[in-house]
């Protein structure tokens, strides 16, 4: 004896669509959470203050004429100021933040030391892309602050 194809009804046609839109809005509503819970936040608290600002500070930097760049070796940090003749910089004071441009999760705070050419810490660096948002003080008061994009090869 054969049996009889089975019937697609009305119920079933709803309990397929039920279905699709169950797993897309499941799936926004995660990314949504996730998207939101690694958000890493402000930069400024009032964009109209930095705005006025900007052009001061900008000017000031400027006026420094430091050249900035960030490299990693292994298991190490490399941070090079140098100023309008190639010559290093040693700042009187120097701090930064060092992390992915999506999350704070791996942020990290090295601990720079100045070894007479560069700035160089300790840091434990995945591959890909890296920030390092640096916050110098010059001799004279400036402060320079800049985000220094780092490439780390896997």
């Amino acid at each position: 004896m054969a049996k009889e194809p089975r019937k697609l009804t009305g119920l079933h046609v709803f309990l397929i669509f039920a279905a699709a839109f169950a797993v897309i809005i499941s799936v926004n509503i995660t990314l949504a959470v996730n998207a939101v819970s690694t958000f890493p936040g402000l930069e400024v608290k009032n964009s109209y203050v930095a705005s006025q600002e900007f052009d001061a500070r900008r000017s000031a930097q400027e006026s420094l004429g430091w050249s900035i760049y960030a490299s990693a070796q292994e298991d190490q940090v490399k941070l090079e100021i140098s100023d309008q003749n190639g010559n290093p910089v040693e700042v009187a004071k120097l701090s930064a933040t060092l992390g992915r441009a999506t999350h704070v999760k791996d942020d990290q705070e090295p601990d720079f030391r100045f070894d007479g050419q560069a700035y160089v810490a300790p840091a434990i660096l995945g591959p890909g892309n890296w920030n390092l948002r640096l916050v110098a003080r010059a001799e004279n008061g400036i402060e320079f602050t800049q985000r220094v994009i780092l490439h780390v090869k896997g």
